[in-house]
């Protein structure tokens, strides 16, 4: 069974704890992948709270453009946002695909697809550091690991494509397929998939259980959280840390908990990891150890 580190303590400095539990695959230029946090969210996590961590690995801060409307989807905008929000502040920032062409990357004996398009930068790193926030996301029920593997890599043809579960890679276009909610699921375990298998394995991952809204940080109107603060994990497997944060949400008492089960149930987000796990993209089963 996979090792999924667990503790209760929320703070900069046990993230950099934790980060250190998982480390051993962490080697050569390291990219961390962050979410940016699209202007107007009150959720997302913020620079600060990383800083020890990617100061420590001395990795450069990771980003894709967005395939939807907002203060991301174009590269003009999303450098600005970086610098508004901090990032570019504190660390050196590689917006991926900031310049084409896209980075293919071949899928064999995909769910949905047989390529995914991330930023052509990604060529540029030897490991990579997946700082996630756990929350809930109103399309993929929730956000953490997989998440950031697939839509947070993809470019934002790349997130058409997933979107569209490989129609098209046309932003203006992937919208009104209406494509069917489990297809999408599976597109997005095809691309995990693909980014994990670039990086042969060399990807650490740090979930965040904490602000725990419904709603994910690409929201410019978010739900404010519902559930308290839970944690930090830690692993190197994406679908197990995933599972670990499901389980606990699960097995909450929090009055809150069935709110944000109800956004992983109604969007059949267990579907992910079902299909992520079934291709070997990690396990579902695992040992959680919890730290004091």
């Amino acid at each position: 069974m996979s090792k999924v580190y667990f503790s209760k303590e929320i703070s900069a400095e046990k993230v950099l704890q934790m980060a250190e539990l998982v480390k051993n695959n962490l080697n050569g230029r390291i990219a961390v992948k962050v979410h940016s946090g699209e202007a107007g969210n009150q959720n997302f996590l913020h620079p600060q709270f990383f800083k020890p961590t990617i100061e420590y690995f001395n990795g450069t801060v990771i980003e894709c453009n967005t395939a939807y409307g907002g203060a991301r989807n174009t590269s003009e905008k999303h450098i600005k946002l970086l610098k508004d929000h901090g990032w570019s502040e504190y660390f050196n920032v590689d917006l991926l695909d900031h310049s084409g062409p896209d980075l293919q990357l071949s899928i064999e004996n995909g769910w949905q697809l047989d390529k995914n398009y991330v930023g052509k930068d990604i060529v540029k790193y030897d490991s990579m550091l997946v700082l996630s926030h756990f929350k809930g996301h109103p399309m993929g029920g929730f956000g953490g690991a997989l998440k950031q593997l697939s839509i947070g890599c993809a470019s934002s043809a790349g997130k058409a494509y997933i979107h569209s579960a490989g129609k098209t890679t046309d932003p203006d276009k992937c919208w009104a397929l209406n494509t069917p909610q489990d297809d999408f699921l599976e597109a997005m375990a095809d691309a995990a998939g693909s980014v994990v298998k670039y990086f042969h394995g060399n990807i650490a991952y740090i979930n965040v259980m904490a602000n725990l809204s419904v709603d994910c940080d690409c929201c410019a109107i978010a739900e404010d959280p519902c559930m308290k603060d839970i944690g930090i994990l830690a692993s190197d497997d994406p679908v197990a840390i995933d599972q670990a944060c499901v389980d606990l949400i699960y097995s909450s008492k929090d009055p809150g908990r069935d709110h944000f089960v109800e956004r992983i149930e109604t969007r059949n987000g267990l579907h992910t990891l079902e299909a992520a796990a079934k291709h070997n993209v990690g396990s579902r089963q695992y040992e959680l150890i919890e730290l004091q």
